[in-house]
């Protein structure tokens, strides 16, 4: 064990334990909070990970919709037009005999 110098005051070896055991103590609890903040990470990016998988499921099933939507439009569309062009012919037809 080193002496202190003559100038320097007499340290209490309670007084050194103690504040030995403080700065253990208190490098033990940030290594637990550590810890316990790496193994909660995991969790958060699984649930996130799950959520965003749950939302891409969501919006596939809606752009699929979406999509058979649009074909149905654009079907009924298509025949829409065929009718009109037949009226506009037919109304044509008719003016030209009158």
């Amino acid at each position: 064990m080193t002496m202190p110098p003559d100038d320097a005051p007499e340290r209490d070896p309670v007084t050194d334990a103690l504040h030995h055991l403080d700065v253990t103590l208190s490098r033990l609890e940030a290594a637990v909070t550590r810890r316990l903040e790496a193994e909660a990470a995991p969790d958060d990016r699984d649930a996130e990970l799950t959520l965003l998988g749950e939302d891409r499921s969501r919006l596939a099933a809606a752009l699929d919709a979406a999509s058979a939507r649009l074909a149905q439009v654009e079907a009924t569309s298509g025949e829409v037009g065929g009718r009109l062009d037949r009226a506009i012919a037919a109304v044509a037809g008719v003016l030209e005999r009158h």
